[in-house]
């Protein structure tokens, strides 16, 4: 690989001239400028970009860390994310997995947005107290180079508890998510408070992990207890479609009369479920831009707050009025 050495020595001139030269400085004349140029065209010279964004203090660079890029979810949020990012001028890295991690301290990322458990609270503040900028889309940390952008999880889980308490439901199943996840305890946290607030109602908690398998694994057990109407609160709705599939092809039982279902996140695919399911909505693509326009602040050294990501409900047949008991 050509170096800054290779050049000098062929033109003839200092390393800190062709160093000048590359970067564009006035220190050089442009007739000196073009000549170095030239040979480094001619030799294949490709800049070392880590040694660059080190001397310039700046790469350009944003990586968004992810736990896991499966399911309907990430995609709008990355397009929130790219979109907000490439108006300002910066590139957007992606990244999952614990090697990874060292491309902050490295400083090859002017910031990071975090949305992934694998790192630990200790870890991230320590970042932040080394300098690194970073957003927190799953955890909340006070610390000046951390910005909060969070879900409001509790509320919209209760949007979703006050809707089947709404329509009669008095026995409950609740499919949950990863246990990591800072996104499903608070939806948990604010179902227990309901459930605390209606001590009459029957509460059954079955694990998930936010997948559509787990989702169809809930089904069975829902429909091998079956005795009454139920509602299912799903924490996201690509497990409330696995439980649809699982309902559909493997009982008699009806969504909407039999088993009534709530989702949250509101995908796309929720749209076009018959009976439409019902859903807590909010904008990914909104929550990624507001993640980058926050980062890029506090990267300006601009001051900011913390902010959150409002959530709606949407309704939808999977719920209706409790009828009497019936197979």
């Amino acid at each position: 690989m050509t170096s800054i050495k290779d050049i000098a020595r062929e033109a003839g001139v200092s390393i800190s001239t062709v160093s000048y030269a590359l970067n564009g400085s006035s220190k050089v004349t442009e007739e000196t400028t073009a000549r170095i140029l030239k040979i480094a065209s001619e030799l294949n010279y490709v800049p070392h970009a880590a040694a660059r964004s080190l001397k310039r203090k700046q790469s350009n660079i944003i990586g968004i860390y992810l736990t896991d890029f499966s399911g309907n979810f990430y995609g709008e949020l990355l397009q929130g994310v790219k979109e907000f990012l490439h108006q300002s001028h910066y590139d957007l890295i992606v990244c999952s997995g614990l090697h990874s991690h060292r491309m902050i301290p490295e400083r090859i990322l002017d910031g990071a947005i975090i949305l992934d458990e694998t790192f630990s609270d200790e870890q991230l503040i320590a970042y932040a107290d080394q300098g690194h900028k970073l957003v927190v889309l799953d955890r909340e940390l006070n610390q000046a180079n951390i910005n909060q952008v969070l879900l409001d999880n509790k509320a919209g889980a209760t949007l979703a508890m006050d809707f089947l308490l709404k329509h009669g439901h008095r026995k409950f199943y609740v499919i949950t998510g990863p246990k990591g996840s800072y996104d499903v305890k608070q939806r948990l946290h604010a179902v227990k408070q309901a459930v605390e607030r209606n001590p009459q109602l029957e509460y059954i908690e079955l694990e998930g992990d936010f997948e559509k398998q787990s989702g169809e694994a809930a089904a069975k057990q829902i429909i091998d207890e079956y005795n009454q109407p139920v509602a299912v609160f799903c924490l996201n709705d690509e497990m409330a479609i696995g439980l649809y599939n699982y309902v559909k092809d493997y009982s008699s039982l009806i969504i909407g009369q039999h088993i009534h279902i709530i989702g949250f996140d509101n995908i796309e695919l929720a749209q076009y479920v018959q009976p439409r399911l019902a859903t807590i909505d909010y904008s990914m693509r909104k929550w990624g831009a507001l993640a980058s326009e926050q980062l890029l602040k506090i990267i300006a050294g601009k001051p900011v707050d913390h902010e959150r990501i409002y959530v709606s409900l949407v309704e939808g047949e999977s719920v209706t009025n409790r009828p009497a008991l019936s197979l």
